[in-house]
């Protein structure tokens, strides 16, 4: 009997056996997927203005006719050829700069006089009218290639008000006029990182509309990367004097639209505002001597009192922007480096080790579950934004205690949030527990942005407690850090003198300089 063919079975593979019999052996995870970060809060910053954050400090340069005519404010009508600065060096300006931990310079490109540091086709009133260099010299290009060739950030100040340039007070022309030099400096001088203008005019002085939208545009488009400074932003804003000193809540959210360049409530600058619809940081800008153009007569501030402008600034949420201003031969004087110096030993031997780094933490609650490493709450002892401490959603109580595993001594808080989450905290306040038990509260702090830094009487402890009274949102922690700051002002004198106690010596250095000395540099 013959076989049915169509009956016949096919024999199975032995591949096809050994790929079924792998996936029924390949074990089903069961483990939990990863709980997304949270909503950020609006308003966020930019990528710029993120960058601008982090730097944290920007040396300003103030240099022109005024430092030879013993000027200020100068009248537009000195010589220019009175500008000679035989030895300028602008590579011992970045070098100044860097080495003391500023990553960022800030040239006056054109101060209020009109004078130009760079030979603009749009005036004669420039360094080529001058005799540095037989007229042919670019102070403008000679910074943009030092702070290059370092990595350190190259912005320019461009004056609105001009009291040489006979355009001024007919607003079209001089708009014009403006915007041409202003493109001017965006495209010969390669990228430049921050555009820095104000609304600074003397009494009586001629009647201008200035079309700061526009010009808002032209730097945005010649420079996308740059952000721009005024009284009110758009991007950082002024906080208000020129003493460098933020106030103590100080947030980067502002309104925009309630403020106006040249006539802002200084109070308002200095604290932002909780309920604001932009993101526009605040900028500390202070001069290293009383004046912002050198003068012979004058002497810098000591590292101390830089090192108590720092807490005042970058300490409050905001950029340091310090100016020291080249002197006559075109050089930062020795005794301006001395003290830049000092105040970067100084920062260094307090915050380069931060005492809570090996500690142990926990949360009140953690986003996640406590199994989540991505919002665990020892993020906050790495450096950096970008990790954080998350709290679980809907929470009453947001709290991180830290055991130091030893009785630790110290006298300032280190507290960071991940701003590209939104600014959220309002309040907070730091405990430790003390030698009965009990827990005693330390400080109280309200906002905290990029980098808030609070001082107090050294305490003694192994366990702390940090606390978040009342948040925006949810709140995020980057960063904790404690340190023992021991050099402090103690006796306030004048700003010729100064009593420091310098790196881990003790010793009692007065900063004193004399006056026909420094005329001699």
């Amino acid at each position: 009997m013959k076989k049915n063919k169509n009956n016949c079975t096919k024999p199975i593979s032995q591949n096809l056996i050994l790929t079924l019999l792998a996936l029924y052996f390949i074990p089903i995870s069961n483990s939990p997927l990863k709980k997304p970060p949270p909503l950020p809060i609006l308003p966020l910053p930019s990528s710029p203005q993120l960058e601008w954050q982090l730097s944290s400090m920007a040396l300003f340069l103030h240099f022109g006719p005024n430092t030879f005519t013993d000027s200020e404010w100068g009248t537009g009508r000195a010589d220019p050829r009175v500008f000679n600065p035989t030895r300028l060096n602008a590579s011992q300006w970045v070098h100044a700069a860097k080495i003391a931990g500023f990553n960022r310079v800030i040239l006056t490109a054109k101060h209020h006089d009109g004078f130009c540091l760079w030979p603009s086709e749009y005036t004669d009133y420039s360094v080529k009218s001058s005799e540095w260099k037989n007229g042919t010299g670019d102070v403008v290009a000679e910074l943009a290639l030092a702070a290059k060739e370092a990595g350190v950030d190259l912005g320019l100040y461009l004056s609105p008000w001009d009291r040489h340039e006979p355009s001024y007070g007919k607003t079209l022309e001089y708009n014009e006029f403006y915007m041409a030099q202003m493109a001017e400096l965006l495209t010969r001088y390669g990228e430049i990182k921050e555009v820095w203008l104000d609304g600074a005019k003397g009494e009586g002085e001629k009647d201008m509309d200035y079309f700061f939208d526009s010009w808002f545009s032209l730097i945005h488009q010649l420079q996308p990367r740059a952000v721009i400074f005024s009284d009110v932003g758009p991007d950082t804003r002024w906080i208000g004097d020129e003493a460098g000193v933020a106030g103590s809540t100080c947030w980067s959210l502002f309104n925009r639209s309630d403020a106006k360049i040249g006539g802002t409530d200084p109070r308002y600058s200095q604290g932002g505002d909780p309920h604001g619809h932009d993101w526009v940081p605040a900028e500390c800008d202070v001069s290293i001597r009383r004046g912002w153009f050198w003068h012979a007569s004058e002497a810098p501030k000591s590292a101390v009192e830089l090192h108590d402008l720092y807490y005042k600034s970058v300490g409050r949420n905001c950029l340091l922007l310090l100016n020291v201003p080249p002197n006559s031969s075109g050089l930062i004087s020795a005794e301006d480096i001395q003290v830049l110096q000092e105040f970067s030993d100084l920062q260094k031997s307090i915050f380069s080790y931060n005492l809570a780094e090996n500690a142990l933490v926990s949360a009140s609650s953690t986003r996640g579950g406590i199994s989540s490493s991505q919002f665990d709450p020892h993020n906050v002892m790495k450096e950096g934004i970008y990790t954080y401490w998350a709290p679980e959603e809907n929470q009453s109580d947001w709290t991180l205690l830290i055991n130091l595993q030893e009785p630790v001594s110290f006298n300032v808080l280190q507290v960071q949030e991940p701003i590209h989450m939104g600014q959220r905290i309002i309040k907070f306040h730091l405990d430790i527990l003390n030698e009965e038990g009990t827990w005693k509260k330390v400080i109280n702090g309200t906002t905290v942005g990029y980098q808030r830094l609070l001082q107090f009487p050294t305490v003694k402890s192994q366990r702390l407690r940090f606390v978040i009274d009342k948040s925006r949102a949810e709140p995020l922690i980057s960063h904790l850090g404690i340190y023992m700051d021991k050099f402090s002002i103690v006796s306030s004198m004048s700003d010729s003198t100064s009593q420091t106690s310098l790196n881990g010596s003790h010793i009692l250095q007065k900063s004193m300089f004399n006056h026909s000395e420094i005329a001699a540099i």
